[in-house]
């Protein structure tokens, strides 16, 4: 195994899916996203609080985070460690995996970053792109029926292991997918609560 193709890989989809979006873009309007609205520096909180625009570019940039991690970034490797014994498609998942657990635990912010969905996404679409379409089809429909971007994120996290699992993907990517799905799942923990409760937020609510 080519250990320097594979840390080289994770080390620089780490750092790259570290960078927070959210917070970056919140700190530049003169607001810390981390301690206003929900808490969180995903591009829902930035939507409540900063309205549309600015929420559009925080989901394109954890998304791009997930996509050139997982798919330029195996390349570099390759390029930088010939030839590489690792095959792109293992440094691929690797570099995608480091890039969500980057997002979720960023060093930037004291290990406390995002839930994932965007730079999952992004990853997924870099790996199966047709498995990553599916997800999308069902958060947006989830989303409309329901209202809820929790509720359209965990739906979407439910059904990716399986999308990728029928789209062709091979038995290690899609248990690679099911560990970051549940992951994702756990990081809602609370939003699940809330919708439980009855007291969590429909999409379209403004801040208060």
């Amino acid at each position: 195994m080519d250990f320097g193709a594979y840390i080289f890989v994770m080390v620089i989809s780490y750092l790259l899916g570290a960078t927070p979006s959210g917070y970056l873009v919140g700190r530049a309007r003169g607001i810390d996203v981390r301690v206003t609205g929900s808490g969180n520096i995903g591009a829902t909180n930035v939507v409540r609080l900063l309205g549309k625009p600015a929420g559009a570019i925080v989901l394109t940039a954890d998304a791009l985070k997930g996509f050139v991690s997982a798919r330029f970034i195996p390349l570099l490797a390759i390029h930088v460690f010939p030839p590489a014994a690792a095959t792109r498609e293992n440094l691929a998942l690797a570099a995608g995996v480091a890039a969500i657990f980057g997002h979720i635990y960023t060093c930037w912010l004291k290990f406390k970053g995002g839930k994932g969905i965007a730079t999952t996404g992004g990853v997924v679409l870099a790996w199966a792109p047709l498995a990553c379409l599916i997800a999308v089809a069902v958060w947006g429909l989830v989303l409309a029926i329901s209202r809820y971007v929790s509720m359209a994120s965990i739906a979407a996290a439910i059904v990716l292991p399986f999308a990728v699992w029928l789209c062709n993907g091979t038995l290690t990517m899609s248990l690679a997918m099911t560990g970051l799905s549940l992951l994702a799942i756990y990081k809602h923990k609370a939003n699940i609560q809330r919708l439980l409760t009855g007291a969590e937020r429909r999409i379209g609510k403004k801040e208060t």
